[in-house]
């Protein structure tokens, strides 16, 4: 393996900034200093992005509510493009910040010039008997802050889900599902999360804190086609222990069942199967919306 360059990871097979090759971040980009961006996480098959434009529909929607002055979303689409399609399977990440920072302090610039960056990463190694058999999952203990002003969006400032992934080590371990500070259920770690309770497909509303996952919204959209009734609502802890089936969902992994919650073993049951099935083929030959 050869030595990774000046400024690259170990693990990016190509990262561009500003549209450039190589080129560097300044070290007073708002990013980081204070979390001032988006990103979006992006599942690349057979050289295409899945869902494209659903995510560019959300990062600009996000700069929009920020007040970020990002580019062209077309420009930002070849980007990604260009970044996967020599790759069969690969994961591009792209983050918007507010740019560079002309002085100190929070106050944004009226007319400041976003980063953009889009990394390459080889896809991981996965275990098949996820999707197939199940995860485990455990309760946080952390418990996420409410704000609905940056409720939904995608923002670059994740110290709480560092904090919560730091509370085990044990690999078997694939995720940990997260209530707020009002005892709501909002999602997993890395995932959105879906409850079957009374024949119902439930997922958490995302209103107070939390991520509007891309993979989320088209799980929803699909079972809506399929006559599956499906709700956003308010879950507790008391509702989460009657599921009959748990399901969680990222981008990259489609849809993975819960098999052990806790203490409680659960089994993937026949709506998740059903679910599965019908998002199989948006996976495997990845559409753009």
């Amino acid at each position: 393996m050869r030595p990774a360059a000046a400024g690259f990871v170990e693990g990016m097979d190509r990262v561009l900034i500003n549209g450039r090759p190589g080129h560097c971040i300044s070290p007073l980009d708002r990013g980081l200093h204070f979390g001032d961006g988006l990103f979006e996480t992006i599942a690349c098959r057979k050289g295409r992005p899945r869902l494209l434009s659903l995510h560019l529909e959300r990062l600009v929607l996000g700069c929009r509510r920020l007040g970020i002055r990002m580019s062209d979303p077309d420009e930002l689409r070849r980007q990604v493009q260009a970044l996967a399609q020599d790759s069969d399977a690969s994961i591009v990440k792209l983050i918007v910040t507010r740019g560079p920072a002309p002085g100190r302090g929070y106050a944004p610039a009226a007319a400041g010039e976003a980063t953009h960056v889009a990394i390459r990463y080889p896809w991981p190694e996965e275990d098949p008997d996820a999707a197939r058999n199940g995860v485990r999952v455990r309760i946080a203990g952390l418990r996420l802050s409410e704000n609905p002003l940056l409720a939904g969006m995608k923002h670059t400032n994740r110290l709480e889900q560092v904090l919560a992934r730091s509370e085990w080590q044990d690999p078997q371990i694939a995720e940990a599902l997260l209530f707020s500070q009002s005892g709501r259920l909002v999602s997993g770690i890395m995932s959105n999360v879906f409850i079957v309770r009374n024949g119902q497909l439930r997922t958490p509303r995302i209103d107070r804190c939390g991520v509007a996952g891309v993979m989320r919204r088209v799980v929803m959209r699909e079972a809506a086609r399929a006559g599956i009734d499906v709700r956003e609502c308010t879950i507790r802890a008391a509702e989460l222990e009657q599921a009959e089936e748990v399901f969680l969902t990222n981008a990259r992994i489609g849809i993975w069942p819960v098999r052990v919650l806790g203490e409680r073993t659960l089994a993937p049951g026949p709506l998740t199967r059903r679910l599965q099935g019908l998002m199989e083929p948006l996976l495997e030959e990845p559409v753009d919306a």
